[in-house]
């Protein structure tokens, strides 16, 4: 109900501001920001009660919890009464006891004083007016239970899911079932498009068997009486039938004893003049038969010459013309039946090419005995749930998560940045807005609540997650003002920052590629003196540096460059170890290994590679990847509308054992398992829930459970939760 408001107060907005009805459209926006129902919005609801409960405001706890009675509470019916009782004792226990544990033992008896007319009176609460003066409460039998984590998380799930099913019971107007509507339209629409699809699959089918039928039952009727036995015999073979057959009628005292001639009916083989030897045989001529062999051709010669004395003088009047007649039936019925044949029925067809392949591996030895386990191999992980964070209105850029797992960064192409917890529950935490275009984003190691924003007018700023405010603002180079890339080194005393020129045409982010590579820099920070440390050295020239990563402890760093070279950096002496030219392309996306003996990289050919840092440019295992894993991204909309994105954010995340690889895709995220041979990768499991292309992941593993981000081009993160099955 929480979201259909939410939907019904935004197109009343837009109504209002389509009308001109300005001060009215004020007067909402301060409704709505006064509004203690909180949209019936559930989880904001435990929320606001917490804060109070946290502050120590008493006076303001039991006016909120007064305002539900009489606006929710009071319609339910008598029945219900006790249950809301129990949840305001629980309630005010949920406050003593915070009170409590945070040692403000002021707030403690100033509630008991104000509280005590309406608790004395109630058995309840009769034991719990000497909870002041005992000196571990949260050892002592009656109180301890209370002090436990595990009561907390009950009482707060047990409101949360009172209210839930408060607010679907209610009744709601016209208005906001508007969105229920649409959904269960857009729901019968696809239903019925794939319906459609079902019906038009089943009459092709129908449709190519009834053809098939038809034709073979034509084959049936059409064919002679004596070829209907020679389905097997090629075409040589028919011709020489065909021909020996007019011999043998020609030559009916000395018939042939050809194997073939036995296929004939005895009824066919009337005696019949040969045509003269000038004028050629017609069968040759009409049918065009491949040339005989020797041996059967002098044969045939033989044949004819004993044949003609004979035939010429027994010959009666009239019968050359029956025999032109019959060489022509013959001939069409040749033709009809080559025809026939040659075009076989799609089940034939199918059988046919089963059978010879069935037949082929069966004289190669190559037939793989059945599998007598019958058992599929097992999954290796489980996806137990996905949720949607849904704050974003516009094309994910980056989505990454700290390294302790608590919280998530995601950067959209308006340059809005939302950081947003999914434990226990999801959650926005801080939103930030940016007057100057954002690029670049990255999580700090040491604290994990600072964050790093990269620009596009050449400023780096170091935002505070927990106090919402920025604490540092650096400016890196007017001459190369795109920040692309950013890491953060272990140990947390610098970052990495990848700067680069604008393109040609004078924009910040251009999405065409150009064909020479933009000119760059990769400069190193201190994250305490907040200064340019060094430069580093980019052979053969300057150029734009798309990723960068480094290992586990910081001392090597992998960077990935427009101009398809993959330099490897020893950050003790702060120099190149190595680079090779890895792609045809731009390389967009490299991460070290698990072992960190190899290097993964993605780039504008496709191409997903491993590459091992031992061997410089040694390739371990390569694979092609579809064009929407690796960019660039299309969303095509209505009246050919299309909006095209470059890769920015990561392509692929590795699992906590290195093992399994987490890829984009057009509908939702693709786990592969690395197999360090050919093909690099194995499909085995797709995440899916997306209706656009996916353009950044990431893989949380800092939890029992990991978690997989995917983040689309219509603003939606996917958070998929897996259950690891271990082998």
């Amino acid at each position: 109900m929480g979201s259909a408001v939410e939907r019904t107060d935004k197109h009343v907005r837009e109504y209002l501001l389509y009308r001109g009805f300005t001060s009215t459209l004020k007067q909402l926006d301060s409704d709505i920001k006064a509004d203690k129902e909180k949209g019936f919005r559930v989880d904001r609801i435990i929320e606001q009660l917490q804060q109070l409960v946290q502050s120590f405001d008493l006076a303001g706890l039991k006016e909120y919890w007064l305002y539900l009675d009489r606006r929710l509470f009071c319609r339910l019916e008598d029945v219900y009464r006790s249950t809301v009782n129990k949840l305001r004792t629980s309630l005010y226990r949920y406050y003593v006891i915070n009170t409590v544990q945070k040692g403000n033992l002021e707030k403690t008896q100033e509630f008991f004083q104000k509280q005590a007319l309406e608790l004395q009176a109630q058995a309840e609460w009769r034991d719990w007016f000497m909870l002041p003066f005992i000196p571990t409460p949260d050892q002592n039998p009656a109180f301890g239970p209370y002090f436990s984590r595990q009561w907390a998380d009950t009482f707060l799930v047990s409101l949360h899911n009172f209210l839930s099913v408060l607010f679907q019971c209610m009744p709601q107007p016209v208005l906001l079932s508007f969105d229920a509507e649409v959904q269960r339209m857009t729901s019968l629409a696809e239903e019925n498009e794939q319906l459609r699809q079902v019906l038009f699959a089943l009459q092709t089918e129908s449709r190519d068997q009834r053809d098939g039928d038809e034709a073979a039952a034509a084959a049936q009727h059409k064919l002679p009486p004596y070829v209907q036995n020679m389905d097997r015999l090629g075409d040589a073979e028919l011709d020489l039938v065909t021909s020996l057959r007019v011999v043998s009628a020609a030559a009916a005292a000395t018939p042939s004893r050809n194997f073939f001639s036995t296929l004939l009916p005895q009824a066919k083989r009337a005696p019949v003049k040969a045509p003269p030897a000038a004028s050629g045989s017609p069968n040759q001529g009409a049918l065009g038969r491949k040339e005989l062999p020797a041996s059967q051709a002098v044969k045939c010669k033989e044949v004819k010459a004993a044949s003609c004395p004979s035939s010429s003088s027994s010959e009666p009047p009239g019968s050359q013309p029956q025999a032109s007649s019959r060489h022509r039936r013959t001939q069409e019925h040749e033709k009809e039946r080559k025809e026939l044949l040659s075009r076989p029925a799609p089940h034939q067809a199918a059988e046919s090419r089963a059978d010879d392949v069935d037949a082929a591996a069966a004289a190669s030895g190559a037939v793989e005995p059945p599998d007598s386990s019958g058992l599929q191999a097992e999954q290796p992980f489980i996806k137990l749930s996905q949720e949607e964070y849904g704050e974003h209105h516009s094309s994910i850029m980056h989505c990454r998560v700290d390294s302790s797992g608590r919280r998530v960064a995601s950067l959209d192409v308006d340059g809005v940045i939302k950081v947003w917890s999914f434990n226990p529950m999801m959650q926005t935490k801080a939103t930030i807005m940016s007057k100057s275009p954002l690029l670049s984003l990255e999580w700090a190691t040491k604290p994990d609540r600072l964050l790093l924003l990269g620009s596009g007018v050449g400023t780096v700023r170091l935002y505070d997650t927990d106090a919402k405010k920025n604490l540092y603002e650096m400016n890196i180079d007017e001459t190369h003002p795109r920040i692309l890339s950013l890491a953060c080194s272990p140990s947390g005393s610098s970052f990495v920052c990848s700067a680069a020129a604008l393109s040609r045409s004078g924009s910040v982010d251009s999405a065409p590629r150009l064909p020479i590579p933009v000119s760059g820099q990769l400069l190193l920070w201190d994250t305490k003196t907040v200064k340019q440390q060094l430069r580093f050295s980019l052979e053969p020239e300057p150029v734009a540096i798309n990723c960068t990563a480094f290992n586990h402890n910081g001392n090597l760093l992998v960077t990935g460059a427009a101009d398809g070279v993959i330099r490897l950096f020893d950050m003790q002496r702060y120099e190149s170890a190595m680079s090779w030219r890895a792609h045809d392309g731009e390389v967009y996306s490299v991460e070290f290994s698990y072992d960190e003996n190899t290097v993964l990289s993605v780039g504008e050919d496709r191409k997903f590679i491993q590459w091992n840092i031992h061997r410089c440019g040694v390739k371990q295992s390569e694979q092609v990847l579809p064009q929407d894993a690796t960019g660039p991204f299309v969303l095509s909309g209505y009246s050919g509308y299309k909006q095209v994105q470059v890769p920015r954010g990561r392509l692929f995340a590795f699992d906590s054992e290195g093992q399994h690889v987490l890829t984009c895709s057009s509908s939702g995220g693709l786990i592969y398992r690395l197999t360090n041979g050919e093909p690099a990768l194995d499909r085995v499991l797709s995440l899916g829930g997306h209706k656009a292309p996916v353009v950044t992941v990431d893989w949380c593993s800092a939890v029992d459970c990991g978690t997989c981000l995917t983040a689309s081009m219509d603003g939606k993160i996917k958070l998929s939760t897996l259950l690891a099955q271990k082998s």
